[in-house]
């Protein structure tokens, strides 16, 4: 039991310090520019000229960071900096931890900050839901189609897919009858109603349509991270909102532009054969036309590689010369095997396809629709057949290389996003409700030590000292889940200060009740933790029921608030029946020994 009680003091001791050394304000310089020590001096020169002090300087991940004593002086600097530099040189705002080396040497990290804690920004993203199942439902017409060809069926396509259905009519009213087991058993998802005898309408299941939804918005989720992550910000908080949306929150940056970086573009990549037997005019079956170094390209039509069979991407200098090393892995290698197999010394390009909404007028209308740009960046001879990793040459610059090859690595969006919100906080409002909620705190906390020290004395000691060692354990708890703290997360920390009082007020009052009783003092100890028990399980495990409630149901700020809660419920039943115990048995032996 000692041994236990010592551990858990030096547990939350350890990892909650982290949190109190706080962060120092910095910023962050990005740019195309590849002589980074070059960019660093010139920062440090422009700030030495203008008189900005700051702590130090370095290149941290291929990004120049100044670190500051405060956030006038940060502030300062980067409207420095922003007014000196060009514009594809990002200065953003950033923090520098000033965790001990010795905290971070054991895993010890600070507890992350949430948007409205530390400042950053938002953004509400729209995710181009209805064009991925129309995508679906344009998959199942061609499969269908090619089932009717293949068995010499008499049709003809009364409406294409739109509107989330299609209509075919058959020439003969038994032709359907036929077919129908052998469809519903090649696409069951695919649900079809007759009009007549020979018109027949089919439609996506509607369990299919939501299997969709949620299947893209949970790929845009997953690949939104993985770009965020590629570039460091591990805090950001990224999650579905509604039925078409995702709310993404990046504390810690205040400049959009570089937010907008992070999350990257409605980007992928794809490989198609470049068509030498025809001039590139307009009109050639299977093929289009794009513009290469100002000269227009024959393109075949067939994708033969897609972004999303790429599993890993590096750029690298090949010959002197940046170029990216790809691996496949995610499905489609046989068909690229055979397709540059029979196109050996043929050329192949790669062509980089971005979507963007842009605002159109349509019968005096303005509506938003999706612009696809393709813009091909290699044109390369097929050697030898490429089968699971091969080489993008020629590419433009090492920088641009680098992008391309975090894109790769990050996956490749299926369905296009638009932003329609963004809000930014300034870390002058996140110091600000830091300051509320630590106050609000702290006062909580001194009214409950006071009363726990003047009606209960003793015993009043012991349930403070638990109470500091569960405020220790919930940010210790916070920190190594890597839970992101917000404001009402604070709010259910100051409600389980009172929860873990209200444990050690049933135990004591138990205790008097066995001494009144005539129990001697060790026995009413013991008798009062035993009867109180199953009271204080029973009423913490309603609570913990109502908060998983909240966490699964709930989405931002009262999601936060139930993550907390649950963790104060969980670190407050072990310090109220098991640290108090532990201590007041400690104290009565110290002071009676062992006599009951």
């Amino acid at each position: 039991d000692f041994v236990l009680l010592a551990a858990l003091f030096v547990f939350g001791i350890v990892f909650a310090l982290p949190t109190f050394y706080g962060e120092d304000p910095a910023i962050q310089i990005l740019s195309q520019e590849s002589n980074k020590d070059s960019l660093l001096n010139q920062a440090s020169n422009l700030l030495k000229q203008a008189e900005i002090p700051y702590q130090s300087s370095r290149i941290d991940n291929q990004t120049v960071k100044i670190v500051f004593n405060s956030v006038e002086e940060q502030l300062t600097a980067k409207q420095l900096l922003d007014k000196s530099f060009d514009k594809d040189t990002i200065v953003a705002l950033n923090a520098a931890e000033k965790t001990p080396k010795w905290l971070t040497a054991v895993g010890a990290e600070p507890m992350k900050l949430g948007l409205d804690l530390k400042g950053g920004v938002h953004f509400l993203l729209k995710v181009d839901v209805p064009s991925a199942i129309n995508n679906r439902l344009n998959n199942q017409f061609k499969s269908l189609i090619m089932e009717l060809d293949q068995a010499g069926t008499n049709y003809q396509v009364i409406q294409k897919p739109e509107d989330h259905r299609f209509i075919i009519e058959f020439a003969q009213s038994d032709a359907w009858k036929n077919l129908q087991k052998s469809i519903n058993r090649l696409l069951p998802e695919l649900k079809y109603e007759s009009k007549s005898s020979t018109l027949v309408s089919f439609e996506t299941d509607p369990r299919a349509v939501e299997q969709t939804t949620d299947y893209t918005l949970d790929q845009t989720i997953q690949i939104l991270n993985n770009r965020i992550n590629e570039l460091g910000v591990a805090e950001a908080v990224i999650q579905r909102q509604g039925s078409h949306n995702i709310s993404v929150d990046l504390p810690g940056i205040q400049d959009t532009a570089k937010a907008k970086e992070l999350l990257g573009s409605n980007a992928s990549l794809r490989f198609q054969m470049v068509d030498t037997q025809n001039e590139p005019t307009y009109g050639i079956p299977n093929t289009s036309i794009i513009q290469y170094l100002n000269t227009p390209v024959l393109i075949k039509d067939e994708v033969i590689l897609s972004g999303e069979s790429i599993t890993y991407a590096s750029a690298q200098l090949q010959d002197m010369k940046p170029s990216v090393h790809i691996r496949l892995g995610g499905g489609g290698e046989n068909i690229f095997f055979k397709r540059t197999s029979q196109n050996v010394n043929q050329p192949m390009a790669t062509i980089f396809i971005e979507k963007k909404p842009k605002e159109m007028e349509v019968d005096g209308e303005l509506i938003k629709q999706w612009v696809l740009k393709e813009e091909i960046i290699n044109i390369a001879t097929i050697n030898e057949p490429l089968a699971h990793s091969f080489q993008i040459t020629g590419l433009r610059s090492m920088e641009y290389a680098e992008k391309l090859a975090q894109l790769l690595r990050s996956g490749s969006l299926a369905t296009p996003f638009e932003i329609v919100e963004e809000t930014t906080i300034g870390p002058s409002l996140g110091r600000a409700n830091i300051n509320k909620g630590i106050q609000s705190l702290m006062i909580g906390s001194a009214l409950v030590v006071v009363f726990m020290l003047a009606y209960y004395r003793l015993f009043g000691l012991v349930a403070n000292i638990a109470l500091v060692l569960n405020i220790f354990l919930i940010i210790a708890l916070l920190s190594m889940l890597k839970a992101t703290l917000t404001l009402a997360g604070i709010a259910g920390i100051v409600l389980t200060v009172g929860m873990a009082v209200d444990a050690n007020v049933l135990i004591n009052e138990r205790i008097r009740e066995e001494l009144r009783r005539g129990l001697s003092p060790l026995a009413s100890i013991n008798a009062g933790y035993d009867r109180a028990f199953s009271t204080i399980v029973d009423a913490n495990i309603t609570t913990l029921i109502v908060a998983g409630i909240l966490f699964l149901l709930g989405s931002g700020t009262v999601k936060g608030f139930a993550v907390t809660l649950i963790i104060g419920v969980l670190a407050s039943m072990v310090t109220a029946i098991f640290v108090t115990r532990i201590l007041i048995y400690l104290i009565y032996v110290k002071a009676y020994g062992t006599k009951t």
